[in-house]
């Protein structure tokens, strides 16, 4: 299409041609004012401590303000730093709230309170793109999985008042033409510093191993995708230039940034010649080779999160997840430890195939492989997945507050829930005594992973199993 000269009217019907992005831009420039947007990274109501002290910021929703920022005014609020929600929405054209189930609730009433005063209400995230029937109820528009992917139809829609009740690509867009994100929106709080030092970073999407119990695949795509290296080096390289020094703290928010090994170790390699620290939630794939951990230590990982899930074999292989083995386990815990790198280990527990003897065999393997920073869940079939079809007829509530893997949510076969819960508060009590404490943390680095083990130590030292209800 030949360029258009400057005067040209640019029409909503041209804005879905090939050049759209262009004409998307030249669009928004013809407008009278800008439209105003209010963007809300909700808290959740649950007891746990999931939004409580410091917290991570929002990436998604940081990407989403920077896209939303070339084209129209944007306001962000994160209710989790005791930033408030206003009551009164007059100041903005469009509310958009992004959710995932635990604090699907709270969206929710922000989107009631929202269209009751006449605003388009757009909402996002992992819950209304799982139960997106449901989330109509509450909005103008739900956008299903990832805004990049349907930007400049959604963009086009708000400028001409036609919005669309749901948004949702026919494709995904390639990684390679995603934006910088901005963090200056979120640190321009004045709450900011209860933000984690730890700057998250995005280098993957997707996951194609289809655990039943994962949302990934759907929010996501079941292809994995993922962004040329300079542009994940560059971005590293303008944080260390932000923050005036290279001893930066990234945490990768990959579902599974391991996939590909190539272009894993290839990263790994460029990483250790900038002098950062980073930690990733990571597949055990291919960990069990000693080279991959020398690698990750030597580029400045200092800790990895492994779902190592459970110590049962029936159980594994009733998720679905295949790529853990538990043959494999202690060789994987000794190849990173040998490194220097600490392990956050997750362990669920609830699964059918669950007995008493789970809990002692899962405590023995802790203390024994030294599990630095162990954490415990309570099996939640979250909406939309297959595993929640399955175990619907079973679900004691659906009390979406509660969905934070941290309640109880059905009575295993082999276990009454009285048995699981009491084990379940005892297991959690017994890890993070000052003795065992010292035990799996003797001859480590003094650092953040000691402290996190004493607020553990004083959180489920109040622990019952009527909190788990």
């Amino acid at each position: 299409m030949p360029t258009l000269p400057s005067d040209s009217l640019i029409t909503p019907l041209e804005c879905t041609s090939d050049s759209s992005e262009r004409h998307i831009h030249q669009f928004a420039v013809q407008q009278k004012s800008k439209k105003r947007w209010l963007l809300i990274q909700p808290v959740s109501n649950t007891s746990m401590m999931v939004d409580s002290g410091t917290v991570s910021m929002p990436l998604n929703l940081i990407m989403v303000a920077t896209l939303v920022g070339k084209l129209f005014d944007v306001t962000f609020i994160d209710e989790r730093l005791g930033n408030k929600v206003p009551d009164d929405f007059s100041g903005f054209d469009i509310v958009a709230v992004t959710s995932r189930t635990l604090n699907a609730s709270r969206a929710y009433q922000i989107g009631d309170a929202a269209l009751a005063q006449g605003k388009i209400v757009i909402l996002g995230g992992v819950h209304p793109t799982m139960l997106h029937e449901e989330a109509t109820a509450h909005c103008t528009s739900v956008v299903y999985g990832e805004i990049e992917s349907i930007w400049e139809e959604l963009a086009n829609d708000v400028m001409t008042g036609k919005m669309q009740s749901i948004y949702r690509a026919k494709e995904l867009k390639p990684m390679g033409s995603m934006v910088h994100p901005d963090f200056n929106y979120a640190l321009s709080s004045k709450n900011a510093k209860k933000y984690s030092s730890r700057i998250p970073l995005l280098a993957t999407k997707g996951c194609p191993v289809g655990c039943n119990f994962c949302t990934t695949p759907t929010v996501y795509g079941k292809s994995y995708r993922y962004r040329e290296l300079d542009l994940v080096l560059d971005e590293m390289r303008y944080h260390q230039q932000r923050v005036g020094k290279k001893n930066v703290n990234f945490s990768f928010m990959d579902d599974n940034i391991s996939f590909r090994p190539k272009y894993f170790m290839t990263l790994l390699e460029e990483m250790a010649k900038l002098g950062v620290h980073w930690n990733a939630n990571i597949s055990m794939n291919f960990l069990d080779k000693p080279e991959v951990a020398e690698l990750a230590g030597r580029s400045g990982c200092d800790l990895l999160s492994i779902g190592f899930e459970s110590l049962n074999p029936e159980t594994i292989k009733s998720v679905q997840k295949g790529s853990n083995r538990l043959g494999s386990y202690e060789t994987v815990v000794s190849n990173l430890h040998k490194n220097g790198i600490a392990i956050q280990g997750y362990f669920m527990f609830g699964f059918d195939n669950d007995t008493e003897e789970s809990f002692q065999l899962t405590y023995d393997f802790i203390m024994k492989n030294k599990i630095e920073f162990p954490v415990f869940s309570l099996v939640t079939p979250f909406p939309g997945t297959p595993y929640f079809d399955e175990m619907k007829p079973r679900i004691r509530h659906f009390n979406w507050d509660k969905y934070d893997t941290y309640h109880y949510m059905f009575e295993p076969s082999k276990m009454s829930g009285e048995k699981l819960l009491s084990n379940f508060v005892k297991l959690q009590q017994e890890v993070y005594k000052g003795r065992a404490i010292m035990q799996r943390m003797k001859g480590k680095p003094l650092n953040w992973i000691w402290l996190a083990n004493y607020m553990m130590n004083r959180f489920t030292g109040r622990l019952t199993p009527e909190s788990y209800l």
